[in-house]
């Protein structure tokens, strides 16, 4: 009785927020057969392929309707890095607000990042590497894989078939030539602690914008190692949703 209840107020919020799509959504994720299906968001020139039954619906209701990324960047962004990008909803975001910007979407779990490729490929100087973020460039392995986003890594000193590469943020700019990061996302599911417990000095001065969200509950430590590394820096934070905003100066 609840669920139909609730169900003339889920069509007003879908409408409200994506007009016709946006019931498409709603009946689209109900059917249970349907393994994907396509939605093509206002304004927007390509539409954006989703798994049902997946966290990519979730992905999809934090990024368009909550707008988790949609924020006041007080700047005209030319380069953004877009570190855990899932299957690309956030970079397709950017891009469709900043379209001169050039963004590299970094994404490790080879189902999520062949949807990266095909979310962002009617899209320009958009660059997707399918490979871990780190502080340096080693080989990593999947520790858990539970919902597609909801997976973490460790370190290994071996290379195979089960493994995955890893990069440093500074391996990006130099592989790109970038000499200043405009906005930097990173949602890489306690990864986090590795990349702020050594080597992040020269990208972090060279960062603009920093939106981070943190996951103690899945590496512990992941807080801790960040905010040592941001203390060291003068910014302005704010917060949106499960994100911290910096603007660093």
């Amino acid at each position: 009785m609840l669920k139909i209840l609730n169900l003339p107020f889920k069509i007003i919020t879908h409408y409200k927020a994506l007009g016709v799509q946006g019931m498409m959504l709603l009946f689209k994720r109900n059917i249970k057969s349907l393994k994907f299906f396509n939605i093509t968001l206002p304004k927007h020139n390509s539409p954006v392929l989703l798994r049902n039954n997946t966290s990519d619906i979730g992905v999809f209701y934090q990024v368009f309707l909550a707008k988790s990324y949609n924020l006041n960047y007080y700047i005209d962004p030319k380069i953004i890095i877009d570190c855990g990008a899932n299957i690309g909803l956030s970079s397709v975001f950017f891009k469709n607000k900043f379209p001169d910007a050039k963004i590299i979407a970094i994404e490790p779990e080879q189902s999520n990042f062949e949807l990266l490729e095909k979310n962002t490929k009617n899209y320009n100087n958009v660059f997707c590497i399918n490979s871990g973020i780190w502080n340096k460039s080693t080989n990593l392995k999947i520790k858990s894989n539970s919902a597609n986003w909801d997976f973490t890594v460790e370190e290994v000193d071996y290379k195979n078939e089960d493994t995955i590469p890893a990069i440093s943020i500074k391996n990006i700019m130099d592989d790109y030539d970038i000499k200043q990061i405009d906005i930097l996302k990173i949602d890489i599911e306690g990864s986090e602690k590795e990349l702020f417990e050594e080597d992040y000095e020269y990208w972090m001065q060279r960062t603009k914008v920093l939106i981070i969200e943190l996951h103690d509950g899945l590496r512990e430590g992941a807080s801790k190692s960040f905010f040592s590394a941001i203390s060291k820096f003068n910014f302005r934070m704010t917060k949106k949703d499960e994100n911290l905003v910096f603007y660093l100066k």
